[in-house]
């Protein structure tokens, strides 16, 4: 199997990837974290790479003498992170939380490294550039989503049959069925209940709103070459089936798993081989129902905007995008309303200026834009 570049291995994927580098002793060349110094050193121990990276430059000088008594290179921000990203004839893993997955993975592609995507911001934000860099280099963006696995799974032996339309399933998050009144005072620790899944906080919050199921209409649309009007959007409370393909003659096929990470992850790996995985099996004996329903746009105003944003194209997903990634975190500090995310985000989308064929400069300023807006909407300085 390839070495691997592990971007984000703090976090929720993170740590589920270096699960399934253990159970099939897969070598890590680098790891990453935003400024979890603590952690990050632990695993530098256990999987010796040969570089770490801390994205939060403030964090350097104490994970540089954390590691002093090893051989490991302590590298630090964007640059270190695109440095690793480049390291030749390896996989990457991004999992990374946010716009601030993009650059890297620009820089693994160029580098002509395969991507393994759990960041969704990054073809949320810049899918154009993601998508002609991958076609220029030759190389494999593989989805670790798991709805996005599922998708990519389904695809496999299709041939040249193109879907008809793809079923992207959705949870519904911990308030589905809810009104926006029953909404209105929900509090950070109700938000972060989510029925399923156990995953970062961000990625949680953006359960509850509905976000997540904007963002990754708005990959899917990138990954799979879909417009946005082939993807139908399903909840599917038990987190059973990950999502599904329709082909014209009507037939569809599935993926089915249980609610464990570590499946799409291992995939994403050893693709197109499946080898033994630590996740839970699927027992289909053992289900007691499959239910499915139709998502609340009206009151999950999130999911709305997104899809609005790939319609209207450009800047605009990244706009939307980043404007979320702003409002969760003043939701996680206590400092807004549930609510008022939603509100965020559809705001910056009518307010943001509108760049139909922005470069990589223009969605860094566009991001900046996005933050800035949510803050002064709210009464906050950046």
């Amino acid at each position: 199997m390839d070495k691997i570049i592990l971007l984000g291995s703090t976090g929720s994927i993170g740590k589920q990837t270096l699960d399934v580098c253990r159970a099939h002793n897969i070598e890590v060349r680098a790891l990453s974290a935003n400024s979890g110094v603590e952690l990050l050193e632990q695993q530098a121990r256990e999987f010796s790479p040969e570089y770490v990276v801390i994205a939060d430059e403030d964090f350097y000088g104490d994970l540089k003498q954390r590691l002093s008594d090893t051989s490991i290179k302590v590298l630090a921000g964007e640059k270190g992170l695109c440095e690793v990203s480049a390291l030749p004839k390896c996989k990457v893993v991004n999992a990374i939380v946010g716009m601030a997955g993009l650059v890297p993975t620009l820089s693994a592609i160029k580098a002509g490294n395969d991507v393994a995507l759990a960041n969704k911001e990054t073809l949320v934000s810049g899918g154009p550039l993601v998508i002609d860099a991958v076609k220029r280099a030759g190389v494999k963006l593989i989805p670790i989503d798991s709805e996005h696995s599922a998708i990519f799974q389904c695809l496999q032996g299709a041939g040249d049959n193109r879907f008809s339309k793809i079923i992207l399933t959705a949870s519904g998050g911990p308030f589905f069925g809810k009104t926006r009144l029953e909404l209105a005072a929900v509090t950070k620790e109700q938000a972060l209940e989510h029925p399923n899944w156990d995953m970062g906080e961000k990625i949680t919050i953006d359960s509850a709103t509905l976000m997540n199921k904007g963002l990754e209409l708005i990959e899917a649309v990138w990954l799979f070459g879909a417009s946005p009007d082939e993807i139908e959007i399903v909840v599917q409370r038990q987190s059973i089936i990950h999502s599904a393909v329709e082909f014209e003659d009507g037939a569809v096929i599935a993926q089915l798993g249980s609610a464990d990470m570590r499946l799409p992850i291992q995939y994403a790996l050893t693709y197109p081989e499946r080898i033994e995985c630590p996740a839970k099996k699927l027992s289909l004996t053992e289900l007691e129902q499959l239910t499915f329903g139709k998502p609340d746009e009206d009151t999950f105003e999130c999911l709305a905007a997104a899809k609005r944003a790939i319609v209207k194209g450009g800047n605009a997903p990244c706009a939307v995008n980043c404007a979320n990634e702003a409002a969760v975190r003043l939701f996680l500090e206590n400092k807004i309303r549930f609510l008022d995310i939603g509100d965020a985000v559809s705001g910056a989308l009518e307010n943001v200026k509108f760049i139909a064929k922005p470069t990589l400069y223009e969605l860094k300023s566009t991001k900046k834009a996005s933050e800035e807006f949510v803050l002064k909407k709210f009464g906050y300085s950046k």
